[in-house]
C-alpha cells in the first residue's frame, strides 16, 4: 500500500492505484467517480449511485477544495483516497439526500476517488 501524503494544506491522500494517463491541467474538464464518507465510513455521496462519472473543471472551486487539490496531482486511471480536513471540505456542512448522514460543519470527510478522463485530453475515437 502506498505511504500517506500530507500536503501544506493539511489534506491527506494515499494512492490506491498510480494512473498510466496525464494529470489534469488547472482549469480542464475531469470526469471522476467518487464515493464520499464521513469519518465513520457511512457514505454520504457517491456517483456510482448516478451510473456516470461526475464532471467539473477541476482547480477552479466547483468542488470542495479537499477534491480539487487531491485530483491535480492523480494520473488518468488512477484511484486515490483522500482524507480531507474540515476547512478544506464543507464549512457550512451539508445536508445529504434522505437516509445518508449529514456532514457536521467543517467535519473532515473521506472521498475515494477515481480520475476516469479528461475530456478535453482525450482523442475521441468514433
Amino acid at each position: 500500500m502506498a505511504p500517506m501524503i500530507t500536503t501544506e494544506s493539511g489534506l491527506q491522500y494515499k494512492d490506491i492505484k498510480i494512473g498510466n494517463g496525464p494529470s489534469p491541467p488547472i482549469g480542464f474538464q475531469v470526469a471522476a467517480n467518487y464515493v464520499a464518507m464521513v469519518p465513520s465510513g457511512q457514505v454520504f455521496d457517491s456517483s456510482l449511485d448516478k451510473g456516470q462519472p461526475y464532471i467539473f473543471r477541476v482547480g477552479s472551486g466547483q468542488v470542495i477544495k479537499g477534491l480539487d487539490e487531491g485530483l491535480l496531482s492523480m494520473k488518468v486511471g488512477g484511484k486515490r483516497r483522500l482524507y480531507i480536513p474540515g476547512p478544506l471540505a464543507f464549512p457550512k456542512g451539508l445536508n445529504s439526500a434522505p437516509g445518508r448522514p449529514r456532514v457536521a460543519p467543517s467535519s473532515p470527510v473521506i472521498f475515494d476517488v477515481s480520475l476516469e478522463f479528461i475530456p478535453g485530453l482525450d482523442i475521441e475515437e468514433e
